[in-house]
């Protein structure tokens, strides 16, 4: 099981937790289990007190709210940057 310290991977500016309880490593982990793997807010409250973080589904509802369109600008960003489409005109 990797660690979060070890993921490297696209997260908000700082500035976009300012206020924030939790790092941002919590708030991202918790809106993409929300988002990739089809999980409801409860399901990934439960996830993250498994792993000692004691937050309410309606905590995840807000970020999921809040940080989506941020991660879903940075994917956008990244799938452009990185190779562009694959089909050529024949």
């Amino acid at each position: 099981m990797r660690s979060l310290s070890r993921v490297r991977s696209w997260s908000p500016p700082a500035s976009a937790f300012a206020g924030f309880r939790f790092p941002p490593e919590v708030i991202v982990l918790a809106v993409r289990w929300y988002l990739r793997f089809n999980l409801s807010y409860r399901d990934v409250e439960d996830l993250l007190v498994e792993r000692g973080v004691e937050v309410d589904h309606v905590t995840v509802y807000r970020w999921v709210q809040r940080f989506t369109p941020l991660l879903a600008d940075a994917a956008r960003f990244h799938r452009q940057a990185t190779g562009g489409s694959s089909m050529r005109p024949m």
